[in-house]
């Protein structure tokens, strides 16, 4: 290995040391500090060591003690001092000054992975899941130099694949950190999908500009359930049906509201599905279909649940599909005149069961009727115009709520210019 020169420029303030690093050629280093009982120790991290390796305190008058031995010189009379060992701290005096350093041979503690394997208990990787690892990860253990043991922190990366929820389910990759060694690595958040995890790391590696080692586990077969409730609406187009649903999504509107429910569930994970609709108390629906449509007739407030499931583990959705109460207001006049703009004599309505008018010319004659209410009259009687005037009508209807109605009243025809 090509020699390694550290410049130690010896700025002492508080027994603490400043130093400006230079690595020569390919050789790589990683330096930092920490203060443990009152001692600032400086840590450096090699990536090997070999006899060619020196420090240079910049001083002749430098001396070099161990922590093991502060009272027998290991060099004097120079500034260099050759060849540290690992996993051993030295304190370096220059004029009563004292630093302390600790190092390390990184090469000395490289992780050797074995195997990585979800523990065998489906039933409880529901939510979370362990993943057993077996793996040598050599602690790496530094001293005070009054004798107190301190380990440095193995941050490693564990990544896996999942699915994200967003109108649809979209892949996704979790990433979280683990410290080792441990034999046990608790993903808490379990997938949704199949997917091997991955372990990367540890920062020393990457300090270094290694390429950080990385192990994959066994394949593992999602067990995690996911399910989100959609909804698509046959839409109604008539503008004087208030409240209609005119949204693809639509969750609320006039009677009748025919949805189709979608369970998106996590496909393959998912087995069995159960639908419930409930109206108050009331068990509407119960189904065990993947999706299913149904129509809602009678206003109120419906409480829609889904149960999506397998052997191991269920999810469940929900949400509230509100049908509007009835109603009904007629106008007063039309104008039949081809203009696009009030030109039949339609109701206003919302959430109606059930529809009849009946039209009658001032002498009593029935000129008109129709039973469904997105319809209307268009001003002729056998294809022909029906003159202007006043007409009079009569309307049964039910509403889904199961308010009747019976309204009479007359109805202006005015044909203005064609």
């Amino acid at each position: 290995m090509k020699k390694i020169v550290f410049l130690l420029l010896l700025i002492l303030a508080n027994c603490g040391l400043k130093a400006q690093l230079t690595a020569l050629d390919d050789a790589k280093f990683y330096s930092f500090s920490v203060t443990k009982n009152s001692f600032k120790i400086n840590i450096y991290i090699f990536n090997g060591i070999e006899n060619t390796t020196e420090f240079d305190a910049g001083s002749d008058d430098a001396i070099w003690y161990t922590f093991d031995n502060p009272t027998t010189p290991v060099s004097s009379g120079t500034s260099k001092f050759y060849q540290p060992e690992d996993a051993k701290g030295y304190i370096l005096d220059v004029n009563g000054k004292l630093t302390y350093i600790w190092v390390f041979d990184y090469k000395k503690y490289l992780p050797v992975f074995t195997s990585l394997v979800a523990e065998d208990a489906p039933q409880n990787q529901c939510e979370s899941l362990n993943l057993l690892l077996d793996a040598l990860i050599p602690e790496m253990t530094y001293k005070t130099p009054t004798g107190q043991s301190y380990k440095l922190d193995r941050n490693f990366t564990l990544k896996y694949s999942t699915l994200d929820w967003s109108d649809k389910w979209n892949p996704a990759e979790r990433t979280m950190n683990v410290q080792l060694p441990k034999t046990t690595l608790l993903v808490d958040e379990a997938p949704l999908c199949d997917t091997y995890f991955t372990l990367k790391g540890d920062q020393w590696a990457n300090e270094l500009g290694l390429q950080p080692f990385e192990f994959m586990s066994k394949f593992y077969s999602a067990v995690a359930v996911g399910c989100h409730i959609t909804t698509e609406a046959v839409t109604r187009l008539e503008k004087n049906e208030g409240e209609r649903p005119d949204q693809l999504s639509a969750i609320s509107g006039s009677s009748p509201l025919e949805l189709f429910f979608k369970s998106n569930g996590n496909v393959p994970v998912p087995l069995y599905y159960k639908w419930t609709i409930h109206k108050g108390e009331e068990l509407i629906v119960d189904r065990n279909d993947v999706d299913h449509r149904f129509t809602f007739v009678d206003a109120g407030v419906y409480k829609v649940k889904l149960i999506t499931s397998n052997d191991y583990c269920s999810t469940a959705d929900s949400m509230t599909v509100n049908i509007s109460t009835s109603g009904i207001s007629v106008p007063n006049v039309f104008t039949p005149n081809g203009d696009g703009q009030n030109d039949e004599f339609r109701v206003g309505y919302k959430s109606l069961v059930s529809f009849q008018c009946w039209v009658y010319n001032r002498w009593g004659r029935k000129v008109y009727y129709w039973n469904n209410p997105q319809k209307g009259w268009d001003g002729t009687i056998n294809g022909a115009p029906a003159s202007p005037g006043p007409y009079f009508y009569v309307i049964k209807a039910l509403g889904a709520d199961g308010m009747p109605y019976k309204l009479k009243g007359d109805i202006n025809l005015l044909r203005g210019k064609e």
